[in-house]
Formats: structure tokens, sequence, C-alpha cells
């Protein structure tokens, strides 16, 4: 399978202790579940997009320091792609920001949690089952790092799970464009320093995060479900 990862952000070096950034930890969620898997990288966030929605086989959104809402350049190209991306029936799964930005481009509504930041190891709990959401699970637990979130929902969206701090964990649109508000492709390490560098913004939820942010977590099985939702969803396009 051919992944456009559309990078909304650039992470690598920004902390000297963690090495590599969205490319690596995307490769270390998705190449363990997907054979012969092969990345294209478009700098999403510098206004680099691709030429068609069939330059690849799927798409990847990633995360990003910025809200979809921000008044900057190259966030309504990457919301009219998104557009083209539905329209085509090319598979997209958004992570975070690339979750709030489906939701956004579709016609849903993102802001900042009332609640306040989601930040470190939760829960989200599936509410509504489908064929590829295997191995089956009711409860995931995945690392979150976001301020806003969607308020909500576009026409034809599904909501697929819930967590006490978020009302739209994941949800679908259509047969082929899903978005998770957690991050399945970090690392404890990574999040930890995260949360450390944003702390005075974050509050006291930054503390109670610290606490079990190196918990366990069910990465690996949500990385098999996006691997799973894709390569379904390209075989129905």
């Amino acid at each position: 399978m051919h992944i456009g990862l559309l990078e909304c952000d650039h992470v690598e070096g920004r902390f000297p202790q963690i090495e590599g950034g969205y490319r690596e930890m995307f490769a270390a969620l998705l190449k363990p579940h997907v054979p012969d898997l092969k990345f294209t990288y478009f700098d999403a966030c510098h206004g680099v997009l691709p030429a068609t929605p069939d330059a690849c086989d799927a798409y990847v959104c990633s995360g990003s320091q910025f809200s979809v809402y921000d008044a900057r350049d190259w966030i309504r190209p990457l919301s009219e792609f998104l557009g083209k991306l539905h329209a085509t029936r090319v598979p997209y799964v958004g992570i975070c920001f690339g979750h709030q930005m489906l939701a956004l481009a579709m016609g849903g509504q993102v802001a900042r949690a009332p609640q306040g930041w989601g930040v470190g190891v939760h829960e989200m709990s599936v509410v509504e089952r489908e064929p590829w959401m295997r191995p089956g699970q009711a409860v995931c637990r995945l690392q979150y790092m976001h301020g806003d979130q969607v308020l909500k929902l576009p026409p034809e969206a599904k909501v697929l799970a819930r967590s006490e701090h978020c009302e739209v964990a994941m949800f679908r649109v259509g047969d082929s464009m899903l978005g998770i508000e957690g991050h399945p492709e970090f690392t404890a390490s990574f999040n930890e320093a995260l949360i450390r560098a944003r702390r005075d913004r974050i509050g006291a939820a930054a503390d109670r995060a610290l606490e079990g942010v190196n918990g366990p977590t069910d990465s690996s099985v949500v990385g098999q479900w996006i691997a799973r939702f894709l390569a379904g969803a390209r075989e129905k396009s």
C-alpha cells in the first residue's frame, strides 16, 4: 500500500532526547500491519499537497501544534483536498489535528474543548463495532494531546468511540474517511516531553497526565484497525 502522509507539523529535533518525528512514529505504527508499505511525504503545513487524490492509495493526516480554525494560508487548501478525497472515495485517516480537520472540512464544528486539555493516557470506549476493528476490543487506551475537539459532527458522520473527556473520540464519514482524536503513533517518551514542554499552558491536567503517561496503551491494536480500515476502504473505492 502506498500511503501519503500529510504532515501538518514537524516535530523531529524538537526534543534533543527524542529521535525521529511523525515519519518514524507512523512507520512504527503501521509497518507491522501493512505488507509492502510505502510512504510519500507531503509538507502540508508549508502548502505542499498531492497534485491529485490518486497520487497515493490512501492518506494519513498527522497532528499539529496549530488549530484547524487558525487563519493560516495552508489550512483551506488542505480542507479542500479532503473534500476531493471524499468525492473520489480515496481512503483517509486523520489523527488529532487530522481528525478535527476531517470534521471541519466535511461541515462539522471544532473549537477549544470546554473541559480543558485532554492529555496523557486515556481510554476510548467503542460504541459502534465495525468489521475492520479486529482484534475486537471494547476499550482502547491511547496517548492524547489536544486542546481542541470536535463539538459538532458533519453530515454522514457516525461516532464510533467516545471517552470521558472527548465525546467524539473516533468517527467515520462515509466508508472511506476515519478520524481518531488520540495519538496511537505517539511513544510515551515523546508525549511525556510534549506534556512537560506545555505544562504552563495545560495546567493541573499536566501533572495528572505525567503520573500515567508511561502506562500501557493499545496502540498496536489501533494500528491494526487503521491498516484494516484503509485496506477495506481501498477495495470499495
